[in-house]
């Protein structure tokens, strides 16, 4: 079994910065990829960015350059730093986690609210 928990998140202001962490535990052996989903209220569930177990990134276009992934491989978490963050980024953020045996898992979700 394999558990996803999740930290960080909460509320800023406009143009603030916050961080999010997400540790994995269980039987992982190897992993494929981990990442940052979001969901807005009424809105589907969209990539934020994510990182390979080699270090390739990958960010949406709407965050490139405010965010940062990156991954702590012995610890098998993946963290999300969030700069010059905008209303438009409030949601709830997901991470994910893809095995090299192809199974996925997510994460129970945490809130980020962007407003002044």
């Amino acid at each position: 079994q394999v558990q996803l928990v999740e930290s960080g998140g909460g509320s800023v202001q406009p143009g603030g910065s916050l961080g999010l962490s997400c540790a994995a535990s269980g039987t992982i052996g190897s992993w494929f990829g981990m990442g940052w989903y979001r969901q807005a209220p009424g809105k589907e569930r969209g990539l934020v960015a994510d990182i390979s177990n080699r270090g390739s990134t990958y960010y949406a276009p709407s965050v490139k350059g405010r965010f940062t992934v990156s991954s702590d491989n012995a610890k098998n978490t993946v963290y999300l730093q969030m700069f010059n963050m905008k209303p438009e980024d409030t949601a709830v953020y997901y991470c994910k986690l893809v095995l090299s045996d192809g199974g996925v898992y997510w994460g129970q979700g945490t809130q980020v609210t962007v407003s002044s």
